[in-house]
């Protein structure tokens, strides 16, 4: 593995940063906090995230050739400005009615919400494949890959299928950027437009991601896609820990370990991506989950069955040793009890519909319909989408969960009027 101060160099952000960061700076420009000769702003010496010309535009340059791109932009508002702006672009393109599954991230409903994107929400990627009127119905399908639970979908037969058909393949790779490393698993061999969310499985600065196009004119929509939904105060050590991130080497002993385990221990799960490796727990998952924080060990998520923690290539052995050893108390501690696998019904095909909102108390919203989608915080996919009836399941996880999205202070949105079943 290369040493991190030679990765450093081979870094076109943080060489400007570092040079500039000796000199006398007397600072009258933001951040107001006029201490920072790393977060700067646009100065004559630092570039423009909006017209690079100088290390910016080498580092993204970069970037482009490595995840082997037309054109790729830096974002440092997170995966979810890249989402908004492979939308956006799409929308340009042509595409007015998109298909994505159930499991999509919150951004994918709340970007064709307001673009004008009529969804076409099936439940698995393989649907896709199958299901020829879904198809023909819609302009392009967007899919996760991974997932957040390290879940690849056949991205070949997709790919196939979306240019047999000229439609419109966007792909999530929030939590995929470090795949690069393997193609026939990354999203970029296969999309026409992806998201490479760098931050959350490389070593780069939280909100740090890469939104990439595979041909000129989608590259066109894409910027000016980008130059409405980025920050016009974009973080320099962001952008530079994306650099960093993307060019961080590939660690085969991590793999290696982490593989050897998962065959090894009964209860641990491993799909196609390394980096996402699931404890069993079912019914005491977040009993399990408590223990393991109590123990200094903070894991990605849990789902109430599952326990997801997230590796990358930046993760250390001892750390992974440990990790196992906790995982070892937590299973003698907490045996594995099934849960009932969740019910979605209706699968939800718009997000807005005639009639009055209204807030009631959890236990008081079982049996009616939901209103506005809300779920766990992570993974931040709808747990209950607009339209789908409330179970009492549903409502027992997001009382238990540490944090989640779309309700408030106790209460969910619901139709008001609309008779339980």
């Amino acid at each position: 593995m290369k040493k991190k101060r030679s990765l450093k160099r081979e870094c076109h952000i943080f060489r400007m940063l570092q040079a500039n960061a000796k000199a006398k700076h007397l600072s009258f420009h933001t951040p107001g906090h006029k201490r920072g000769k790393w977060d700067i702003t646009e100065l004559p010496y630092s570039d423009n995230l909006a017209a690079p010309h100088g290390c910016i535009a080498k580092a993204e340059e970069d970037i482009t050739s490595i995840l082997g791109a037309y054109k790729s932009f830096i974002l440092t508002d997170g995966s979810t400005s890249g989402v908004l702006s492979m939308l956006y672009a799409a929308r340009l393109w042509g595409v007015k009615t998109l298909a994505f599954p159930l499991a999509t991230h919150k951004s994918v409903y709340n970007g064709c919400a307001l673009l004008g994107i009529t969804p076409l929400v099936f439940e698995k990627h393989e649907e896709w494949l199958t299901n020829a009127t879904w198809r023909k119905q819609a302009d392009g399908v967007l899919c996760t890959s991974p997932d957040y639970y390290g879940n690849i979908p056949n991205l070949t037969a997709i790919r196939t299928l979306c240019e047999a058909e000229k439609k419109l393949l966007l792909i999530d790779g929030a939590h995929g950027g470090h795949l690069h490393f393997e193609k026939t698993l990354y999203a970029g061999t296969y999309a026409d437009l992806w998201v490479d969310g760098v931050h959350k499985s490389l070593p780069a600065l939280t909100q740090g991601a890469v939104v990439s196009a595979r041909t000129e004119k989608l590259s066109e929509y894409l910027r000016e896609a980008v130059n409405i939904f980025r920050t016009t105060s974009p973080s320099y050590p962001i952008m530079a820990s994306v650099e960093y991130a993307v060019k961080y080497p590939k660690n085969e002993r991590l793999e290696n370990d982490v593989s050897a385990y998962a065959k090894e221990e009964e209860r641990v799960r491993l799909r196609e991506d390394y980096t996402k490796l699931t404890a069993l727990f079912g019914k005491n998952a977040f009993d399990a989950y408590a223990f393991m924080q109590s123990k200094g060990i903070y894991a990605e998520f849990c789902d109430g069955n599952e326990i997801c923690f997230y590796l990358s290539p930046a993760t250390k052995a001892r750390d992974f040793r440990r990790l196992k050893k906790m995982l070892k108390s937590a299973f003698e501690r907490f045996p594995y009890l099934p849960v009932n696998e969740l019910e979605r019904n209706p699968i939800p095909v718009g997000f807005r519909k005639e009639g009055e909102v209204e807030w009631v108390d959890f236990t008081e919203s079982i049996g009616k319909i939901c209103a506005g989608n809300c779920g766990l915080f992570p993974p931040c996919t709808p747990l209950i989408c607009v339209g789908e009836r409330i179970t009492e399941e549903k409502i027992e996880l997001l009382q238990k969960a540490d944090h989640v999205f779309g309700v408030k202070n106790g209460k969910i949105a619901v139709w008001k009027g609309e008779e339980k079943e």
